[in-house]
């Protein structure tokens, strides 16, 4: 074998021993697999659609991300995207100029970052108790703004952020690989980054060499709350209106998309394409399944299924 020869086996052999690789193949057979039940899977019109789904849930999932690589979790990302979107709708109902609303919604995403932020690093309650009460409090804060009923007469200037493409891909897609690209940035080129992953490994060594870790988790909130709320301004101009339950479930969702493509929940490891992977299995294994026609319980079971085996081997893969 030449020298040539040889380095080319070595990157290849590099690729394939990448947690991703791994993840990429299941998504490939799944694929597959579906295909042969379902040969619409990969229709044009099909696969446009898919992908603007997969797209949200990557852009929220990839908040998440950040979190859960400390060890935390969060879950009022789904209540956030559903605030963000009552605020900014609202707004625009009000007269707001649409591009204002929409920063209105998203200052109120983050401001529940930041009380979550606050919470978990500086008054030091675990992050699972603090999610789920603020995931209430932006439930309550929906239901009593819009008494249940949607948001409607949505301006049509901002339709194309969620219906629009551009070169024939969704616009919600270019939004989700600019994010992607960003935190990939962040995770792997910066010192913020690192010391994330350092946190997750071992949070009492980063702190006892010097590390801010309070202000670091504290950001990470802020982060998983900015990205929701982006997604949960993105489904106004989708739906053309604010929905009272909009997001709801979508935190089960970012979670098991990080777990499965490889995210830690113990912290310390994941990445941007893992969680961008398993956004793409969730989101086509629901297609697939809706389009076999299997009954909508056996979707929520299965899809349950498939969060608990990540889990599991993610358990396995940490011993």
């Amino acid at each position: 074998m030449t020298k040539k020869q040889a380095r080319g086996w070595s990157v290849v052999s590099a690729i394939v021993k990448q947690r991703e690789s791994a993840i990429f193949l299941a998504l490939l057979i799944m694929i597959a697999v579906i295909q042969i039940m379902a040969p619409n899977l990969l229709s044009g019109s099909n696969v446009y659609l898919v992908s603007r789904q997969i797209a949200l849930v990557a852009i929220v999932a990839i908040g998440e991300l950040f979190v859960i690589l400390t060890g935390g979790i969060d879950l009022s990302v789904g209540a956030t995207m559903g605030l963000a979107g009552v605020a900014s709708a609202g707004a625009m109902v009000a007269g707001v100029n649409p591009w204002l609303a929409i920063l209105f919604g998203m200052v109120v995403g983050v401001l529940i970052g930041i009380f979550n932020g606050w919470l978990v690093s500086y008054v030091l309650i675990p992050p699972f108790i603090v999610t789920l009460g603020s995931q209430e409090i932006a439930r309550g804060t929906i239901l009593i703004v819009t008494k249940g009923w949607p948001i409607t007469n949505i301006p049509k200037s901002i339709l194309f952020i969620a219906q629009g493409d551009f070169l024939h891909i969704p616009v919600p897609v270019w939004i989700m690989l600019v994010v992607a690209i960003i935190a990939q940035v962040v995770l792997t080129k910066t010192s913020f980054g690192r010391r994330i992953y350092a946190i997750g490994g071992n949070e009492t060594a980063t702190f006892l060499s010097g590390v801010n870790v309070k202000k670091i988790k504290f950001f990470l909130y802020v982060i998983a709350a900015f990205t929701a709320s982006i997604v949960g301004i993105i489904l106004v101009a989708r739906f053309e209106s604010a929905q009272a339950d909009a997001g709801t479930g979508w935190e089960m969702q970012a979670i098991a998309s990080a777990v499965i493509g490889g995210t830690s929940l113990a912290g310390g490891a994941g990445s941007v394409l893992g969680c961008v992977i398993g956004a793409c299995i969730m989101g086509i294994l629901a297609n697939g399944l809706v389009l076999m026609r299997v009954s909508s319980y056996w979707q929520t079971a299965i899809i349950g299924v498939v969060i608990v085996l990540a889990a599991v081997l993610d358990h396995f893969r940490k011993k």
